[in-house]
């Protein structure tokens, strides 16, 4: 029976097992052969001294944090959660950098879509120091530290936020799926080395665009310097794999589209090849006639009479006017011109670089004030613009992540788009809990009150004060605001006569908080003297934690966090079932052999038990023996 591993994937291990599937010829003795890898990649080497390259003071120490595994876990929290056992939303308490490394067994090459809007590194954000050698405990410190901040006089001010932000998107690479993409918000403070350090670890090859997007205010206005009106979403894709999605069309798009016919509106595009490679040299079987209504044959022929080329050859022009999709017009001169017809039904249009007919800043305070009666954000993003990103970005079947939550804009977004289009889209949203009342005592005048106003929120609700907190609170009232909009209109449409209809959309989330492991041997931090020795040996489980807390840490280190999870009795023991059949988790003492025969019965693939639970190692020996004999795939023991 082999022992449950107890850390979050390691990075490492896993970049070599790749390296060692596209080399395995420069694998000697199960080691990397350095020389070998060199002689086979030939001329791709760089080899020179002098090099085009990006580094800064920790960027090596940055590198190897993302790759070290965190013994951390996320604990339940059904007391905080929305609908528990329906919903398959994740809101997650923690540093980000942690909780991203414990995401990586369930989620890697899962998430079609992330979201974040980090710190802009304007001064005045809380840029925190990450320590690989005790991340849980400088995690627990840090959500006391909230007020601190990066001053421009710092000596450090790039290298801080580079250090920072560097490993998570490194781990943030890794959970995107190959056909999946990430929208980064920032302003001018760090574009340039936000854009270099994109560039370098997702591929220059995967850049999609820099989106400069209105803001709808001017800042800085007190200084020497331009007003600022816009800030920028730098957009990468994991792989070739992503394609943007189209856009809904404008009113004045949709005027465009002013002829019709049996199929419906639609606009023309030239059938003649405009621009680069228009003659009939470069492409000489795209030249040839096609013939008019009145019988004349229509050849291309560019604007100063020389000879040109169709877009298409001949099948796809005969196969195009079968299917009536030329449109024949005369010019000025009375000569017939082909056009391709281009119908409006269901057509979108590819999205610009430019954003500015979204909401403004203006409007997502608005938003947050219909919800809350008060401001409690100072820099929310409108619901619109996550929408739109959304739109360009994801399917209906998507998990969308966001580690820099804040305010839950993206979560409201993505239940306001399923809304919408009756989409199953999932959010992951994690957030660091800061401390409310620490950050009161530091802030700046401006936001004191919105500070206040939140510490407000948290009192009414009876929680901490946290951010986290707040964030959760704004999804749990954009969800049910949703909903009654969702149910107004139906009514009022006659869609439906009982109000009692299940609304479509998912409104819950499950709250978990990162906090060290619920077993003593996983605990790097726990100190074992000779006093509680023994008490140690006999139960590896903290005596402060829940069944359910080791459960769903069971189910993050074995990489099924996302099945769901049903409580059984077996054979009169309390069991859990995770996902159809596929694991049973027994944390009972004592085990008989007819426990074992009744969890044969159940038929899962894997079994997971207490080590502790079996009398002697014979009754342990026999158990999976006999689970194996019943096809059990995999008996796991902690």
């Amino acid at each position: 029976m082999d022992k449950l591993e107890g850390t979050s994937l390691d990075i490492t291990k896993q970049n070599i097992k790749k390296l060692k599937e596209l080399f395995p010829n420069c694998v000697n003795e199960g080691k990397i052969d350095f020389d070998m890898l060199q002689t086979v990649l030939g001329e791709e080497i760089e080899t020179a001294k002098e090099k085009y390259q990006f580094t800064w003071n920790g960027k090596t120490a940055a590198i190897k944090l993302a790759q070290t595994p965190s013994s951390s876990t996320l604990r339940p929290c059904k007391e905080k959660s929305k609908n528990w056992d329906t919903t398959d939303n994740l809101y997650i308490e923690g540093d980000n950098l942690e909780v991203l490394k414990q995401l990586q067994k369930t989620y890697y090459g899962k998430i079609k879509m992330i979201y974040i809007d980090p710190p802009y590194n304007t001064g005045h954000d809380f840029i925190y120091k990450d320590d690989y050698r005790n991340g849980i405990k400088k995690y627990i410190d840090q959500t006391k530290q909230s007020g601190k901040s990066n001053p421009e006089t710092s000596g450090r001010y790039h290298t801080d936020w580079l250090n920072m932000i560097y490993p998570r998107l490194l781990l943030a690479k890794n959970l995107l799926s190959d056909d999946g993409a990430i929208f980064i918000s920032i302003d001018d403070n760090e574009v340039f080395n936000l854009k270099t350090i994109c560039d370098e670890i997702f591929g220059q090859t995967n850049f999609i665009g820099n989106i400069v997007r209105a803001t709808g205010t001017t800042t800085g206005q007190d200084s020497n310097g331009l007003g600022k009106s816009f800030d920028y979403i730098l957009c990468y894709s994991k792989s070739s794999d992503f394609n943007v999605g189209g856009v809904l069309l404008s009113d004045e798009d949709v005027e465009r589209y002013n002829l019709e016919d049996e199929k419906g509106k639609f606009s023309i595009l030239q059938l003649r090849r405009t621009g680069n490679e228009d003659r009939r040299e470069d492409r000489p079987t795209m030249y040839f006639p096609i013939t008019a209504p009145d019988g004349t044959k229509v050849y291309p022929i560019g604007p100063t009479g020389y000879e040109s080329r169709w877009r298409v050859g001949p099948e796809t022009v005969e196969q195009r006017l079968r299917n009536n999709e030329l449109y024949f017009k005369k010019d000025s001169n009375g000569e017939w011109k082909v056009y391709y017809k281009y119908y409006l039904d269901n057509r979108t249009k590819r999205p610009s670089n430019l954003w500015t007919e979204l909401d403004g800043n203006k409007k997502a305070q608005i938003e947050i004030k219909e919800l809350f009666d008060k401001a409690v954000f100072d820099t929310p993003k409108p619901t619109q613009l996550i929408q739109k990103i959304i739109e360009i970005s994801s399917d209906k079947e998507s998990i969308i992540l966001d580690f820099f939550s804040g305010s839950s804009t993206t979560a409201h977004a993505i239940m306001q788009q399923n809304s919408s289009d009756n989409g199953k889209r999932q959010f992951i949203m994690v957030q660091l809990p800061e401390d409310l009342d620490e950050s009161l005592k530091t802030c700046s005048k401006s936001n004191e009150q919105i500070i206040k106003n939140a510490i407000e929120v948290c009192d009414e609700i009876g929680a901490e004060h946290s951010l986290a907190v707040v964030g959760a609170e704004r999804i749990r009232r954009a969800g049910e605001k949703i909903k009654t909009v969702w149910l107004d209109n139906h009514k009022s449409e006659g869609l439906f006569a009982d109000e009692a209809e299940e609304f479509p959309v998912d409104i819950g989330f499950k709250v978990f908080k990162l906090d060290s492991t619920n077993l003593r041997p996983w605990d790097n931090e726990n100190i074992i003297d000779d006093d509680n020795l023994f008490d140690t040996m006999a139960d590896v489980f903290k005596p402060d934690r829940s069944r359910e807390d080791i459960l769903y840490e069971i189910m993050l280190k074995y990489g099924i966090f996302d099945m769901p999870v049903t409580k059984a009795e077996v054979n009169g023991k309390t069991m859990y079932k995770v996902g159809s059949r596929y694991m049973l988790v027994c944390l009972e003492d004592i085990l008989s052999e007819a426990d074992i025969n009744a969890i044969c019965n159940e038929q899962p693939r894997v079994v997971v038990f207490k080590e502790a639970g079996f009398a002697n190692d014979n009754d342990k020996i026999n158990a999976v023996y006999n689970l194996t004999k019943a096809g059990v795939e995999d008996v796991k023991c902690i």
